[in-house]
């Protein structure tokens, strides 16, 4: 067989060719299903973060910020760990980003609080002097679009799995669970109490005055999605 197919260098290509798609085959999937799976502490959206990340990709802040740590030294001193696959299980669409005009913000929760982030949005300049990040004034006043939030959720658990309501397991040992909410007016009342919990974080008294009368401007939103990136 092997003198036959040194006589046909076309064929002994394919072959040579199979023989190894198979085995990479053999080899890749396997692995690539497994590190495709959530890994231990990643969570599914809540309600006000789905809301908050659809801010974030209305606003292009993926433009300019990346969402995925590098596995140099360059990177992860300044950023943190890099990023794993596993973490993006629940990420549709990715925001992995492929220009760093602004920092990479992964794992922004990490270093930056919600205070902090409140202030930078409306000036950031006068956090980080010489910024060309423009201000976001609009979104401490426009209304956080909820029904598309919910109606995101209630799409990622029906076909694609997401677990809402069971308990997801914690690095630490224990579990948590992510609840949604049955119909969209539960939905509209779960968002307000998540975002009276983001505002006790911060110091902008116009915005806890806001959510306690029932609004819940975009900032509230985004700054529930940036909080959670760690």
């Amino acid at each position: 067989m092997f003198h036959w197919l040194e006589k046909h260098p076309f064929l002994f290509a394919v072959g040579v060719f199979v023989v190894i798609a198979f085995a990479g085959l053999v080899e890749v999937l396997p692995n690539f299903a497994q590190e495709s799976q959530p890994i231990i502490g990643t969570k599914p959206y809540t309600l006000l973060e789905y809301a908050g990340r659809q801010v974030y990709i209305h606003q292009d802040c993926n433009g300019c910020h990346s969402q995925l740590i590098r596995p140099f030294k360059s990177s992860t001193e300044r950023y943190g760990h890099y990023s794993l696959s596993g973490e993006y299980a629940y990420d549709r669409p990715f925001l992995w980003g492929s220009e760093r005009t602004g920092p990479d913000l992964h794992r922004v929760a990490d270093y930056r609080t919600i205070d902090w982030n409140e202030k930078h949005m409306i000036n950031p300049e006068a956090l980080v002097p010489g910024s060309i990040m423009p201000k976001y004034p609009w979104l401490y006043k426009d209304p956080t679009d909820i029904n598309t939030a919910y109606a995101t959720q209630v799409a990622v658990a029906e076909f694609f799995h997401v677990p809402y309501n069971v308990p997801i397991p914690l690095k630490n040992g224990k579990t948590t669970i992510i609840p949604m909410a049955p119909n969209l007016a539960a939905a509209h009342a779960m968002a307000l109490k998540e975002a009276k919990v983001i505002v006790d974080q911060g110091s902008d008294k116009t915005l806890q005055e806001d959510v306690a009368h029932g609004k819940i401007p975009q900032i509230v939103a985004l700054l529930a999605y940036l909080n959670q990136l760690k």
